[in-house]
């Protein structure tokens, strides 16, 4: 095994789609805390973090044993960006999980609920809508300015945080915030859509 201790990565990915399964133990020893601690880095809460860690590797392990690793730069970078993309998926399916349905039973029961009596249902219905049209424009915004966005309002990361956990310089970081905010204003204004009372 120590011969192996050696070889370059692309060595050792070669050697475990070969069915080497020291390879991989190697591989997964140098990159285990780096991709770890970018990925609690970016949640914050180490049983998330966990779970994302080891379904990167799973995925790393299928693709590479199912022969559709491409070399299109260092190994290191694209388990990282196996782990970000793991990470936006949790946050979108998270989401979308958190979206409110329109189902009848739950518009009767809208007005049987105790937190209704502060206010009157007027302003809690038009809460509940701008809620719901800023989701809807949230959700129409490219994958980079929305992960920006929540990001900095749902998860209230800095823009340094940001940067540093898409990988990008705090001025794109800033830039993408920027057009999301522009972007969420224009399809407003495209949809009538009104995000204040």
């Amino acid at each position: 095994m120590n011969h192996l201790l050696k070889l370059a990565d692309e060595e050792l990915v070669a050697l475990y789609s070969e069915g080497n399964n020291e390879a991989f133990d190697i591989l997964l020893t140098r990159y285990k805390n780096r991709v770890y601690s970018y990925i609690y880095y970016t949640v914050k809460d180490s049983d998330l973090s966990e779970d994302i860690f080891q379904e990167t590797f799973v995925k790393v392990i299928t693709t590479i044993k199912q022969g559709r690793y491409v070399e299109t730069g260092k190994f290191s970078s694209w388990v990282t960006r196996i782990a970000h993309n793991l990470i936006i998926d949790h946050y979108r399916q998270e989401r979308n999980e958190n979206l409110i349905s329109n189902d009848e039973n739950e518009e009767t029961d809208l007005f049987n609920r105790k937190e209704l009596s502060e206010g009157t249902i007027e302003d809690t219905l038009i809460t509940h809508q701008i809620h719901t049209d800023i989701r809807r424009l949230v959700a129409a915004l490219p994958d980079n300015q929305r992960e920006v966005l929540v990001m900095r309002y749902y998860k209230n990361m800095s823009f340094k945080e940001i940067a540093d956990a898409t990988q990008v310089s705090i001025n794109t970081a800033l830039g993408r915030m920027r057009y999301a905010l522009l972007n969420m204003r224009k399809l407003a204004e495209d949809h009538h859509i009104q995000l204040s009372f």
